[in-house]
């Protein structure tokens, strides 16, 4: 039995969630998520809360009651807040640009790279050296910000790439040239 799954999703005023057959819709201010239930649980939909419920089925139904609350919740606060990443750029000539739904990013290869953005997604570029991803599905927020972080990773020496705002690069020494 899962403690999480057992909680409730309070649902605020302007969001409808939705069950069709085994398949939630929320939608609210910010727009419209859907997602496939797992077999062997149960989402019960009242008024002002949704319940997740372990169903007949499966003996591993319970393993994923909690997954699949939390799964329902982020989409209920998705469409109200929305999620964002935010990144840095750490490097002498690094930049980014956005040009429409394309990021474009200089990052000390012989090419500039084109990152085609998915959609749903919506980037931010302050300063040449700051991108904030943001959108309403946070697994798609996740992906993104990983993707784009993958193309140019922090280096242990002087921390060049690409980072989380709140991550913290451990540093190495280097080499020390005495003999």
């Amino acid at each position: 039995m899962s403690r999480i799954g057992k909680k409730p999703i309070a649902i605020p005023s302007g969001v409808k969630v939705a069950l069709a057959g085994n398949i939630v819709n929320v939608q609210g201010p910010n727009g419209k998520l859907s997602r496939e239930v797992t077999p062997g649980i149960d989402v019960v939909i009242d008024a002002s809360q949704v319940l997740v419920q372990l169903g007949e089925g499966s003996a591993d139904a319970g393993a994923r009651q909690g997954l699949t609350r939390t799964l329902i919740a982020n989409m209920v606060e998705g469409v109200t807040k929305g999620f964002s990443r935010v990144l840095e750029i750490n490097g002498v000539g690094y930049r980014a640009d956005i040009r429409g739904t394309v990021l474009n990013l200089s990052l000390g290869y012989s090419h500039p790279i084109d990152y085609p953005l998915p959609a749903g997604i919506v980037v931010e570029v302050e300063k040449q050296t700051k991108i904030t991803v943001k959108g309403i599905d946070k697994e798609l927020v996740g992906a993104t910000a990983a993707k784009i972080r993958s193309f140019r990773s922090p280096e242990p020496y002087k921390g060049k790439g690409i980072k989380y705002a709140e991550e913290r690069i451990v540093r190495k020494a280097g080499k020390t040239g005495k003999k």
